[in-house]
């Protein structure tokens, strides 16, 4: 087990996950445990298959551990029921993923806002909020933009910006370069970084993108389920 971190962001303690029974069954993670500090940009690679989206998912509350604690913002995950959940993916971890997950029939202003609409924020700190993150993400000129106007590296700025808006604890992000060229998704993991400092948040990125594991903080690296250790 690693080190243990005073005021973890995120403590995973000895996950273990499986899927199917019996010689049929595929253990995802077996017996995974790490610490996050607050403020800390961490990359997980891994090979397809290694584990990384399973453990994202039971990070981020999407999915339970067949076995072992997760502990998230001082939450211990275990404790919470399915409103439980719910809250906190809502107000305390934001999600990018790979394939974007836009609505193309917005714009990207309307987009940024969707999570603000949801928690039903007053209208005008909804506005401001959308406009600082499109600024954040370099996207102040494309707010009326639908996504298929948008090249795929702004497709995916205006994800991360959506996925800011509630202003979370955690960003986790799965993938978020897999359907960018290398100099655009170097682009976007060093906004990632960027993100990281200006809105004082955790991130957990996971990718297979050699290239970009430099611009992380520290690297975990999952094979067979299991964190390696270097």
């Amino acid at each position: 087990m690693s080190q243990v971190i005073t005021d973890a962001m995120v403590r995973v303690e000895d996950v273990h996950k499986s899927y199917g029974t019996g010689a049929a069954a595929v253990h995802a993670l077996r017996g995974v445990s790490f610490e996050i500090p607050r403020g800390e940009l961490v990359a997980l690679k891994g090979r397809s298959g290694s584990g990384k989206t399973t453990l994202l998912n039971i990070v981020g509350g999407l999915d339970t551990p067949d076995r072992g604690r997760v502990h998230v913002d001082g939450s211990d995950l275990a404790g919470l029921d399915e409103n439980g959940l719910l809250a906190l993916r809502r107000d305390h971890v934001g999600f990018v993923f790979q394939s974007f997950g836009l609505i193309p029939i917005l714009t990207a202003a309307e987009n940024v806002g969707v999570p603000l609409r949801l928690r039903r924020a007053d209208p005008r700190e909804r506005e401001e909020r959308v406009a600082l993150l499109l600024s954040l993400v370099g996207l102040a000129d494309h707010a009326a933009q639908r996504p298929g106007e948008l090249s795929g590296g702004q497709q995916q700025r205006v994800a991360i910006a959506r996925a800011l808006a509630n202003s979370p604890s955690l960003l986790i992000a799965d993938e978020p370069t897999g359907q960018l060229d290398a100099e655009t998704g170097h682009a976007v993991m060093e906004l990632l970084r960027a993100v990281v400092r200006s809105e004082h948040v955790t991130a957990l990125v996971a990718t297979h993108d050699a290239t970009l594991l430099d611009l992380a903080d520290r690297v975990l690296e999952l094979s067979d389920g299991e964190i390696v250790e270097h």
